[in-house]
């Protein structure tokens, strides 16, 4: 079955990357624009194939072949631990662990994956355990190796206690393990151990999605518990590093990683001793072999595609037109109808840095209020996306139980309201038409973007021409990706930057970002109270939406969440863009779905 794996806490700031690149287009009339919409767009789409999963069963199919990928840039690391802040690190070590459980998105049910869940609801105290067994056939195993090592509750419980659980290793699970009492305290939700295959989540509080709590993967015990033991947390850190012999790292998931060399690719081998089969007994995923080079762009990746040396890839919305035109025989693209999440422009209200002009602007929500109504979003999907994206204007993505689609952003596109929202916050033009804040300072700062994202840069440049229109100047800084997260969870010596925090499902997801003490809470995170009057509500609303089981009830609370987020402007999203995805008919692709939800279910495609 098609399921998605969904884990409380976890926004993955790899999905910073989540702006796919393009590259800056001629502006078009507004009659252009129009006529584009309405003929190109529609005839682009019926060239590609819209084929989300519905529940469909997957028909079996033969193992065989090597499943050619690219990535952009080396690992970092080959330790789960160090990869915990890098998402396209942390990608590449998914292959050898594994989920707890699955999400069904279209049962909209919780299932088994590697270990049954079970909840246990006590009204009388008002707790709840979540137990969990795990599979009998699970192993941490070796490439080239007889040696089976079974996984257990241990490495579970492990896992949950003296790594994620471990504060000096600042993890992002770390903040999930805590939830706020109705009297304002603060407990942790505790593991126990049951038997070697059944541990248990004790809960001090009964929560709304308790299976979203409790879900994620585990590294194995039997290589971190004795390094910890004996050198510490900063012994945690030495393990797997990228000059470690990679067959040494043992796996539990689809494949080991056997093969790296730096700059040019790392090898993968299918794990015979995987626990997913077709009905036919075959190991899922049916490729023996994944080979992922490293190139220095998505321009070399687009090549490698053409070429045939790549087996599959998304497009940039500018390649999309060259490649519906010469699909043929040799690829087919599929669309996805249009992303559930989008990427965010936010801004540092941390009063490290209040001796900075800008400290007083974004701190001021007319101020951001204002740089909603400068986002020209409409321009930016006619000149960025070819008109292949639409605004994101509210914050909950369709599929969350608790969108509501009265509930939308009011800032949008007008200069003229931008201009008065900011002399509301105490700007004004000089008679040189430069905007001046109260104290004479002109209003300049930076806004940061991945120099991985060419798109980012597009965006940002219209950015820059509108504020240019109501005197402001704001300067494009371009990073790596690795400095951005830098930046934003240590230094946090940033102005204002571009971001996507993946999409919440469910309401309770962004356990590290939407409580201000955690350290993903962007604008200003770790606070050790709330800074302002409208975060401490959101606290509040926060803790009392994910412990609310009553649908209605819970309604009231999400519905006043999104609307002070809405209407604070701590993240003004951009756009909702149509995703593509091609990939090289060698595969048989009766079992290839492509929806927002899930991605591509690629794991079930096989040599024709």
């Amino acid at each position: 079955m098609r399921k998605i794996s969904l884990v409380f806490g976890f926004i993955f700031v790899a999905a910073v990357l989540l702006l796919s690149g393009c590259n800056k287009q001629e502006e078009l009339s507004l009659e252009e624009i129009e006529n584009y919409g309405t003929s190109g767009v529609a005839e682009l789409l019926e060239k590609t194939k819209y084929r989300p999963w519905e529940g469909q069963k997957f028909a079996p199919g033969k193992s065989g072949g090597t499943w050619k990928d690219s990535i952009t840039s080396d690992p970092k690391t080959f330790n789960l631990i160090v990869a915990d802040g890098d998402g396209e690190t942390n990608a590449l070590l998914n292959f050898l662990t594994d989920y707890l459980i699955d999400y069904n998105y279209t049962t909209k049910e919780w299932e088994p994956h590697i270990a049954a869940p079970r909840v246990e609801v006590h009204e009388a105290d008002g707790t709840m355990d979540v137990f969990f067994t795990l599979r009998d056939d699970l192993y941490w195993t070796y490439y080239g190796s007889d040696k089976k090592i079974k996984v257990t509750s241990d490495d579970a419980v492990f896992w949950y206690d003296e790594i994620d659980g471990e504060e000096q290793l600042h993890l992002s699970a770390y903040t999930g393990q805590f939830l706020a009492m109705e009297d304002g305290t603060i407990k942790h939700v505790d593991i126990e151990k049951i038997d070697d295959l059944t541990f248990v989540y004790h809960f001090p509080r009964i929560t709304a999605e308790p299976l979203l709590h409790c879900n994620g993967s585990f590294g194995p015990m039997h290589v971190f518990k004795p390094v910890k033991d004996k050198e510490g947390v900063e012994g945690l850190k030495k393990i797997f590093s990228v000059s470690a012999d990679p067959k040494t790292i043992p796996s539990m998931g689809k494949y080991y990683l056997v093969e790296y060399t730096s700059g040019q690719r790392l090898v993968y081998k299918k794990n015979p001793y995987y626990w997913e089969k077709d009905a036919n007994g075959t190991v899922i995923p049916y490729p023996d072999e994944m080979i992922m080079s490293i190139v220095p762009d998505k321009n070399t990746q687009f090549l490698m595609f053409k070429e045939g040396s790549q087996e599959d890839y998304n497009p940039k919305t500018e390649e999309i037109s060259e490649l519906v035109k010469k699909q043929g025989d040799k690829y087919t693209i599929y669309n996805n109808g249009g992303t559930n999440g989008a990427s965010l422009w936010t801004f540092n209200e941390n009063p490290i840095n209040k001796d900075k002009p800008y400290y007083e602007w974004f701190t001021c929500k007319e101020f951001r209020q204002a740089m909603s109504c400068l986002l020209n979003r409409e321009r930016i999907i006619s000149q960025v996306y070819n008109g292949l994206a639409e605004p994101c204007l509210y914050l909950f993505p369709k599929p969350n139980a608790f969108y509501n689609e009265e509930i939308t952003l009011k800032y949008v596109f007008d200069l003229k309201k931008a201009e008065e929202l900011l002399a509301k916050a105490g700007m004004k033009k000089d008679k040189t038409g430069v905007l001046r804040d109260k104290n004479g300072t002109p209003v300049e700062f930076d806004l940061t973007v991945t120099a991985e994202s060419p798109v980012a840069s597009d965006i940002a440049s219209i950015i820059v021409d509108e504020a240019q229109k109501v005197g402001m100047k704001i300067n494009v800084r371009t990073t790596d990706f690795q400095k951005l997260v830098e930046q934003m969870t240590s230094t946090y010596d940033w102005q204002s930057l571009f971001i996507s925090l993946g999409t919440s499902i469910f309401p309770s997801q962004g356990s590290n970002v939407w409580p201000s003490n955690t350290p993903l809470h962007i604008w200003y995170p770790m606070q050790p109270s709330p800074a302002t009057e409208w975060e401490a509500r959101i606290d509040y609303l926060y803790n009392e939406g994910c412990c609310t089981i009553d649908h209605d009830k819970a309604k009231k609370i999400w519905d006043e969440y999104q609307s002070i987020i809405l209407e604070q402007c701590p993240l003004i999203y951009l756009m909702r863009p149509i995703s593509f995805y091609a990939l090289s008919n060698r595969w048989d692709q009766t079992n290839l779905y492509y929806d927002p939800m899930g991605g591509a279910t690629t794991d079930y495609v096989y040599l024709k």
